[in-house]
């Protein structure tokens, strides 16, 4: 009996190896990708990128860039995907609405948010949910937004201004999370969250906290999206004890659910109700399908929405603003441009007005280039035709990807990319180069985020008004503070997270 079950042992683990090395054969030589060029390794297995991105914590990003410095614009990173390193090309797979893109479901997976419209897959499914809130993010809606988004950032002006006369240090990314969150959670729900009114939120942000826990298992959830699940169906004690990082993210997900619940019943209760007065509302309108109604779809959506609309536009900011404070020069300059339209330092101004201004522009420009929104190779599925890059036909179903990363920083188009320079934008448009087309921060084409619009529109107002009425100083905080040492779906510094501390220099009075 031992013999037989010492048998069967055997045969199963040479049944499994046998198995392994015909996987790795048709891998290496019988698959639709196995002509693209890239090291067999990352051809074979899916170890290779795990280990750069698991295992070393999200520096596959550099082992890919060395990659295309070997073997071309186009290289074959995983068994499945392929990651093309041209500019170019990056409209071509974040195509139109008029060409079908899916997207390659491990990154869908990767945000824990399943039932959101960024872990949607099929295109037509993204273009239904999409449509649901797409005219809420329009330019007309948010240029009527102008009243309250100045309100929030007059708040911020005078958290700033108790700062100066009480000698404390700004966390400036905290800070302008603060201003974000409160934009997006009005928007969104109606009312604001009352960060900027919390004294405590210049120090701690839970929507920053949520997403840093989220970031922090991206990687990880691309390669396990069982822990997803594991995760939602888990009591919040056990998820902080096994990841403490998630518990944040899962904490405030509890918090929007409860809000979807409350929304759910109002609608219920008022289903003759036409006009929708929020984001939230809208999600459950009497003209959305009740299969798009579920708690856990409207869960993820709210979180995906708030967390989008936070994080990365306070870093766009906040990025300028080092530059900003570390060059005085700039500042001077940047600011002798604001006064032809803010004409006093307490002056308000609207985006529509702001947006005109070349060396304004450029500042804004630089800010979304160096931040870069996602980092993370956001791969897109051609589902029924294939692509064609130069001589290359790429098979349909094929996994494609490009990093905002390397567009931003292409040196072709940005000469010294790690520079940032305002300078650039002005000069682009005195000579008619659309460079604008570049930017990518906000990806392109059908699924290019929604939230754009709301985006600019405060960036463009916070760094107008604030570098018009203060002078920072800087806190300890250097290029090692923003720099992008890996990637975990945003850029990360080699240490912590993402951040700014300065002082406020002065208050100016003319």
């Amino acid at each position: 009996m031992e013999y037989l079950l010492l048998y069967a042992a055997l045969a199963a683990l040479a049944s499994s190896i046998l198995y392994s090395v015909h996987i790795v054969i048709y891998r290496l030589y019988a698959h639709p990708l196995a002509g693209f060029p890239g090291p067999k390794l990352a051809a074979a297995t899916f170890l290779y990128e795990f280990y750069y991105d698991v295992v070393k914590s999200g520096m596959y990003i550099w082992e890919i860039e060395r990659m295309h410095q070997q073997y071309g614009p186009i290289i074959r990173i995983s068994p499945q995907e392929l990651h093309i390193k041209d500019p170019y090309y990056y409209e071509e797979i974040h195509a139109p609405g008029s060409r079908k893109r899916a997207k390659d479901p491990k990154y869908a997976i990767a945000f824990g948010a399943p039932h959101s419209l960024v872990g949607t897959v099929d295109h037509d499914h993204h273009r239904l949910r999409r449509s649901f809130v797409a005219n809420y993010f329009s330019k007309r809606s948010v240029m009527d937004l102008t009243p309250m988004i100045n309100e929030k950032v007059d708040k911020l002006i005078a958290r700033f201004e108790d700062a100066y006369h009480q000698d404390t240090v700004l966390h400036l990314m905290l800070d302008f999370a603060a201003l974000t969150a409160d934009v997006i959670t009005y928007y969104s729900f109606g009312w604001s969250h009352g960060y900027l009114d919390d004294v405590n939120s210049s120090s701690s942000n839970d929507f920053v906290d949520a997403v840093n826990g989220l970031m922090s298992m991206f990687h990880i959830n691309r390669f396990f999206p069982i822990l997803i699940t594991i995760f939602r169906a888990a009591p919040p004690k056990m998820v902080g004890w096994l990841q403490p990082q998630m518990a944040d993210l899962f904490n405030f997900k509890a918090k929007l659910r409860q809000q979807a619940s409350e929304t759910l019943k109002k609608m219920e209760n008022h289903a003759d109700i036409k006009d929708q007065g929020s984001i939230f509302d809208a999600l459950v309108s009497p003209h959305v399908p009740p299969e798009e109604k579920t708690l856990d779809r409207l869960e993820d959506e709210s979180a995906l929405l708030l967390g989008a609309g936070t994080e990365t536009t306070a870093r766009a900011i906040s990025l300028s603003m080092f530059h900003l404070i570390n060059n005085r020069n700039m500042a001077i300059k940047l600011r002798a441009e604001l006064r032809t339209v803010l004409k006093t330092p307490t002056s308000k101004a609207s985006w529509t007005q702001l947006e005109k201004l070349p060396y304004l522009t450029g500042v804004v420009n630089e800010g979304l280039r160096l931040s870069h929104g996602m980092t993370a190779r956001l791969g897109r599925v051609s589902p029924n035709d294939p692509m064609l890059y130069k001589d290359w036909v790429i098979p349909a179903g094929t996994p494609v990807s490009q990093s905002n990363y390397f567009v931003h920083m292409d040196s072709t188009l940005f000469p010294e990319p790690e520079k940032f320079d305002p300078e650039r934008w002005v000069r682009a448009t005195e000579n008619g180069e659309y460079l604008s087309r570049f930017i990518v921060a906000f990806t392109k084409g059908s699924r290019q985020c929604l939230g754009m619009n709301l985006a600019y529109a405060e960036i463009y107002m916070s760094l107008a008004h604030i570098n018009r009425r203060f002078d920072f100083v800087l806190h300890e905080t250097t290029m090692d503070n923003i720099a992008v040492y890996r990637e975990l779906g945003i850029g990360y510094p080699k240490e912590g997270c993402f951040s700014i501390n300065a002082k406020v220099d002065a208050i100016i009075e003319k």
